[in-house]
């Protein structure tokens, strides 16, 4: 049985599983920003001037002087600086932290509070693969870490406890059908889905194609520190059992650049037909690049600078070239963060998993495969991350209805997408997006604020 609910603005959705002979809640959420009743979107880029705030207080402005702590860089991308934000700009939420009334944690640990009871003694926990995007967790001890909670001027009792992403964190209390249920599985969106791909061992990935793409590289208990543009997270971690770690590449424009070019630009109706039928009309894009930096551009080069860009037009070009750059947008933007994971772990993926709507266009799926010079298996299922966090808490000790060591576990049933190009065709291709890229940077070029150009004390990480 499935009970499906979603917010009148729908930004979150709930899926309840509930087998027969044990009942369990699977929660199916991403890992965005929640407090009070302001959601910021995860590529939110008001906290532009939080960032050059923190930014000046650390030797030479590095943006990756925290990864040795947390695993990222310093990026609007991540919640910390979304709650610092609000604590500077917003009154009642500065007040309420001051007078010990405010919870902050990340979307997984609101459902939790309120379903556990809320103001009536709701749970406030999460778990390890949520908060280690927070900016805040130390990515070692898998606790909120002192030096980040000062730099962010936050205090360790507005946050959520950090839980493991399989075990029974409470029961739900609501006078309905599900109530006494247990929840036992907690995971980010990306890691739930990487665990539904049965990406168990080192060296396995999946990428996620949504309205931005989400590639994460099974690390396995080995923390990889990225020097080329990665995250260091926690893939996973099952009850007591050591975390398991990954890296990750996001993007942070995929399906929504082909909202653009219907909403903003009127070059197709219907996404889901129109990108693939129009594009196939052509058979490439004209020599035409382009670069989809909306907000910026996150992995792997996290400039915030970088705007969006489209080059090479001849007076030949059609709208049908240009769907098909945005398709080929997607998967360049995923080569250039499998490029970054080979150079940082040294060995190349032999082939990716892949999931999420946009995996339904059979034109997009054959170029990835062509442009990134490795197969591609698509997943019949297109969103794998309810399937994740249903293997996540039936395998949690007490529930116990799923076995993740199982060696005869189901694999994933998936359909295959060969290369069909050359090693020649497809690095000319990527030298010219390299080219593309380069192109987009430096647009934004607002004034520094004080903050950036000011002199202020240092802060330095000592213990390193």
């Amino acid at each position: 049985m499935f009970f499906d609910t979603r917010d009148k603005l729908g930004n979150y959705c709930l899926s309840f599983k509930i087998p027969k002979e044990k009942r369990i809640v699977v929660i199916s959420i991403c890992s965005s920003c929640f407090i009070l009743s302001c959601i910021p979107v995860w590529n939110d880029i008001r906290t532009d001037s939080t960032v050059d705030k923190i930014l000046a207080k650390l030797p030479e402005n590095n943006k990756n002087h925290f990864k040795p702590l947390c695993g990222l860089p310093v990026s609007p991308y991540f919640s910390a600086f979304k709650l610092k934000w609000l604590i500077d700009n917003i009154r009642i939420v500065r007040r309420a932290c001051k007078s010990k009334k405010c919870l902050f944690g990340t979307v997984d640990t609101w459902v939790v509070w309120n379903l556990t009871g809320g103001p009536n003694g709701g749970i406030h926990v999460t778990d390890v693969t949520n908060a280690s995007r927070t900016f805040l967790m130390n990515i070692e001890t898998l606790h909120w870490d002192p030096l980040l909670l000062h730099t962010f001027s936050v205090t360790s009792d507005i946050l959520p406890e950090i839980r493991s992403s399989s075990e029974i964190y409470g029961k739900i209390r609501c006078t309905s059908p599900i109530d006494g249920i247990p929840i036992s599985g907690i995971l980010g969106n990306q890691q739930s889905a990487l665990v539904g791909q049965n990406c168990f061992k080192e060296g396995q990935a999946k990428n996620t194609y949504r309205s931005g793409c989400f590639l994460i590289y099974n690390t396995g208990t080995n923390r990889v520190q990225s020097t080329h543009g990665l995250v260091t997270t926690v893939a996973y971690k099952f009850g007591n059992s050591p975390a398991v770690y990954a890296l990750e590449g996001s993007v942070a424009v995929a399906g929504a650049a082909m909202n653009w070019l219907r909403d903003n630009m009127g070059l197709i109706q219907d996404v889901t037909k129109d990108t693939e039928s129009l594009a196939q009309e052509v058979f490439n894009t004209g020599d035409v690049y382009f670069v989809p930096a909306f907000k910026g551009l996150y992995a792997p080069y996290w400039r915030k600078d970088a705007r969006g860009i489209i080059c090479g037009l001849t007076a030949f070009t059609t709208k049908k070239h240009i769907i098909r750059a945005a398709l080929e947008a997607v998967c360049f933007q995923t080569r250039d963060i499998l490029e970054a994971m080979n150079k940082d772990c040294g060995i190349p993926l032999t082939k990716l998993h892949v999931d999420g709507r946009m995996t339904t266009n059979n034109l997009l799926m054959q170029l990835q495969a062509d442009i990134s010079g490795i197969p591609v298996f698509r997943a019949q299922s297109q969103d794998m991350t309810s399937l994740g966090a249903a293997m996540a808490a039936g395998s949690a000790k007490g529930i116990s209805v799923w076995d993740l060591n199982a060696h005869d576990k189901e694999v994933v049933p998936s359909d295959t997408f060969l290369p069909t190009t050359t090693d020649d065709e497809r690095n000319a291709r990527y030298t010219k997006w390299k080219m593309a890229v380069q192109r987009s940077l430096g647009w934004a070029t607002s004034k520094k604020s004080p903050d950036m150009t000011g002199i202020i004390q240092p802060i330095f990480i000592s213990h390193l």
